[in-house]
Parts: structure tokens; C-alpha cells; sequence
């Protein structure tokens, strides 16, 4: 009876332990910094009508954070916008275009203000690979890098599923944020800030630069001056 009561216990606490350790995949710690909750990050809409699902239903998904409120605030899907998918001062951009054969299906970049916190932010979805582009898939990568822009790295490396859109499985049931994504959240933006980070409609300008950078493998992050890539 003690023995299985003790086995009982070990794998109680191991279950504990594992969901600990895979709620704590903050990027680095890296975070908008906010006077209130919750924010509202103005998103710039530059992909074109067949990606409009995936943007608005993973903003919604993201939304149901206590302290995220991203809104799309404006729209340009021009063919050069989204090719150039340039990064504008305290909002997100998000771009769907044809981006070669880089190794990366998404890619997000933020860019830092002077204190350290994310100031800007892209999420470029390459539709050179749209042959893997099954409506899964499509869920899959747009909340990923929306979860990149919030702060958020990969629950996994190795393809296991988490059953979160954070990890890199092909799992159907990893479309989406999941509990400990919420919970993540929830750490990374506990602390308080004196001023916004993002632009909050006050007229104030960040004069941070995505200066030089460099291609990442899909899967991995590179620093690179003031900025950060991630797939």
C-alpha cells in the first residue's frame, strides 16, 4: 500500500512539474510595456482576403486574455506593402506574400525602445510554401506569430504537441492558445509599467530601428542589433 502510494505521488508531482515547466515559455521575457489592462495593440491588416479568417479568429482566440486586446485598426494589402511588410513605431503589422524559399512558413520580428520593451512588431506569412497551406496549417502559423508579437516562444523544438499553436507539431488540436498560453501571458505582463510601450494613441513616437538582421532557420531565433526574429 505504501509503495503504491508513493508511485501514486511521484506521478502526481511529475505531472505537475511537466505542466510548470511548459507554461513557462516567455521569449526571452520580452513584452509590450503597458500603463493598463488590457492593452489594445493596433494591427495593421496587410494580408490579402483568403488569410482574413485566420488573422480574425486568432486575434479573437488571443483576445480572450484578461490583458490583451489586439484590434485591427487599419488595412493596406497592396502587392508591394506586403512585400515589403515594413514595421510601423508601437503597432503590429501582419503581411502575407510570396517570400521565396527561406525555410520559415512565418516569421515574426519586434523591435525594442531604449528600456528594453518590444516597440514595434511584423508576422510575414510566406505563401512560397503554400502547397503545405492546409486550412490547419493556416490557424496553426497566424496564431503562433501572434503569439511571438505578445511575448511568447515555442512550447517545443522537437514536433511534440502541446496542443497549443506555440508548439511545432502538426497536430489539429494545436490551431489555437491554449491554457497555459493564457497563463504565460498572464506572467509575462503581471508587472507595472509607467508608460506605454505601444502607441496608445497620445502622439508618442519610439525611435527604435530594425536596423541590420539576420534570415532565421524555421525553428530558431537570431539577436540582431535591436531586434529579434523568430519562426
Amino acid at each position: 500500500m505504501y509503495k503504491s502510494r508513493l508511485f501514486v505521488c511521484l506521478v502526481i508531482i511529475s505531472v505537475l512539474l511537466a505542466r510548470l515547466a511548459y507554461a513557462d515559455h516567455s521569449w526571452n521575457d520580452y513584452h509590450w510595456a503597458t500603463v493598463s489592462k488590457p492593452f489594445t495593440l493596433q494591427v495593421i491588416s496587410s494580408v490579402t482576403e483568403d488569410w482574413d479568417y485566420q488573422l480574425v479568429e486568432s486575434i479573437s482566440r488571443w483576445s480572450q486574455s484578461i490583458v490583451l486586446n489586439p484590434t485591427i485598426t487599419s488595412y493596406d494589402n497592396k502587392v508591394k506593402t506586403r512585400k515589403d511588410c515594413a514595421m510601423v513605431n508601437g503597432q503590429l503589422r501582419i503581411c502575407n506574400a510570396s517570400y521565396g524559399v527561406t525555410g520559415w512558413l512565418g516569421q515574426t520580428v519586434i523591435g525594442f525602445d531604449q528600456n528594453g520593451y518590444i516597440d514595434k512588431a511584423r508576422s510575414r506569412l510566406n505563401d512560397s510554401y503554400s502547397q503545405f497551406w492546409t486550412f490547419e496549417k493556416k490557424n496553426h502559423v497566424m496564431c503562433h506569430e501572434l503569439g511571438h508579437v505578445f511575448g511568447l516562444a515555442h512550447t517545443s523544438q522537437d514536433g511534440s504537441s502541446q496542443e497549443s499553436c506555440m508548439d511545432l507539431s502538426n497536430d489539429p488540436l494545436s490551431q489555437w492558445p491554449n491554457q497555459h498560453d493564457y497563463v504565460q501571458i498572464l506572467q509575462l505582463y503581471a508587472q507595472k509599467h509607467f508608460n506605454n510601450s505601444y502607441d496608445d494613441g497620445s502622439g508618442a513616437s519610439n525611435d527604435s530601428s530594425e536596423g541590420n538582421s539576420v534570415e532565421p532557420v524555421e525553428g530558431e531565433a537570431f539577436f540582431a542589433g535591436r531586434t529579434m526574429r523568430c519562426g
